[in-house]
């Protein structure tokens, strides 16, 4: 198994509430935001990402795609205005005196978005990254195509910007768990889960002005030690929030506890394939 994706997490002394904003971040930064790192690299080994990059990170939670980008020796700055406890962290990861402070000291975190970045001065980017996956949850990728467009005169004529979607549900054990566990949210009509449908992604793209420039597969397995990192983990993204919002945190940890059920092993890990898409827009 995996190494870096099965690993005994840190455990929490106490009473752990998941709707703290601060659990939440610190469980996506030890658990669950790892799970795409194979994405991240085999678009940074595709685009030949390295010294002389300058990357924009759109949604750059707590860092760890640029932390893996800044090692292969780019300049990264991130925005985020999302999660301000997400910040924090990618904030330790990446800048000067952080624990996990790349090897070069020009990267920038801004909670905010790319319009906080207006003005900033520096050479324009030739690299801007949207690594949150949509198709997932209804209305997941609402104000992606915005966020895309408003980023894009920071960047270089002929940029490349990268979108990432969820694959085919046949090929997402996953998709399976968030709709299982996503159907107590249909009292609300909204946000519940939904299929990936195959050109999101380009519809996204078109959107914001961009031009598609090539696309790819790349499988994601998402391991934990034990179900409790599961239900910690996919709680952590935020694609749950509208089963806990119209159930409770209870009926939906019980809930979720049992669709992970036919994905434990034998020694107590939770194992599930998936297939994650990624498409290249270039800015025009």
């Amino acid at each position: 198994m995996t190494p870096t994706l099965v690993r005994q997490h840190l455990r929490h002394a106490g009473p752990r509430s998941r709707a703290d904003r601060r659990v939440r971040a610190r469980d996506w930064a030890e658990i669950q935001e790892r799970m795409l790192v194979p994405l991240h690299e085999a678009v940074y080994e595709r685009l030949e990402v390295g010294g002389g990059t300058r990357l924009l990170g759109l949604g750059c939670g707590s860092g760890l795609a640029l932390l893996t980008a800044a090692s292969r020796g780019a300049a990264v700055t991130g925005v985020d205005d999302s999660s301000p406890e997400r910040v924090r962290l990618a904030r330790e990861r990446l800048l000067p005196g952080g624990h996990g402070a790349p090897p070069r000291g020009d990267a920038r975190i801004v909670g905010g978005t790319p319009a906080d970045l207006a003005g900033a001065g520096g050479p324009a980017y030739d690299l801007v990254t949207a690594f949150e996956p949509v198709g997932a949850v209804a209305g997941d990728s609402e104000g992606l195509a915005e966020t895309l467009a408003s980023a894009a005169p920071l960047a270089a004529r002929g940029a490349a910007v990268v979108l990432v979607g969820w694959g085919p549900p046949e090929r997402c054990a996953t998709s399976g768990v968030l709709r299982s566990v996503g159907a107590l949210a249909e009292p609300l009509r909204d946000g519940g889960w939904r299929p990936a449908r195959r050109d999101d992604l380009e519809e996204i793209a078109q959107r914001a002005g961009l031009g598609p420039d090539g696309s790819g597969r790349v499988a994601c397995p998402f391991g934990y030690a034990d179900v409790e990192s599961a239900v910690r983990g996919l709680l952590s993204t935020g694609l749950l929030d509208a089963a806990v919002a119209a159930a409770d945190e209870v009926q939906v940890d019980k809930e979720l506890t049992e669709a992970l059920h036919p994905h434990r092993r034998r020694d107590g890990t939770v194992w599930m394939p998936n297939v994650f898409r990624y498409l290249i827009a270039r800015t025009r």
